[in-house]
């Protein structure tokens, strides 16, 4: 059983990202988990409230499911053509500690919505020095960045383009092949 971790970057309940990370779960192959963790509890990093009260509740969950996966997947919008601040944040809160070693080696592939034309092209490319510095792999041999969003999913942030929904199917289903052949683990 293959296990991935998938982080949508994106609080909106309706959110095309966290759209996107659902049908991923939809369609991810046979014998592969894809859990969906939380970064809403997440407060801002504080290096005081660190020292203060420790690593918060809901970043060690997070911790915790990262390290029993064999990969993450990054679902990330892209804001002002950069990363969003709130999964940055949750990666930053996640690293700390020990939660740093749970990111070495660890295979991750990133992916996104937008309603602009270009996807999330900019923020894909901005999470490589972050990853870089995290010691992970990043997994390159696929690329999915789905643009016009606004077109592809239902009001509820549901998923309805039959043809995204492929791409995103061979996506996951790339990224999975890799971690059995490489034994991510």
């Amino acid at each position: 059983m293959t296990t991935i971790l998938g982080l949508s970057g994106s609080l909106r309940r309706t959110s095309f990202n966290s759209g996107l990370l659902r049908a991923a779960q939809q369609v991810a192959p046979d014998g592969v988990t894809l859990s969906i963790g939380s970064i809403r509890e997440i407060p801002l990093y504080d290096g005081d409230l660190e020292t203060a009260e420790g690593i918060p509740a809901a970043v060690r969950s997070l911790v915790d499911q990262l390290a029993a996966a064999d990969g993450l997947l990054l679902v990330t919008p892209e804001y002002n053509n950069g990363v969003p601040g709130v999964l940055k944040n949750a990666i930053d809160w996640m690293s700390r500690g020990d939660g740093l070693k749970v990111f070495k080696g660890k295979p991750v592939a990133v992916i996104g919505a937008s309603p602009g034309n270009f996807g999330t092209a900019h923020a894909q490319s901005h999470w490589l020095p972050v990853l870089r510095m995290l010691n992970t792999r990043p997994w390159f041999e696929g690329r999915l960045m789905v643009s016009r969003a606004g077109d592809l999913f239902d009001e509820r942030g549901e998923l309805t383009d039959e043809r995204t929904r492929q791409k995103l199917a061979d996506f996951v289903a790339g990224f999975t092949a890799s971690l059995t052949a490489r034994g991510a683990r």
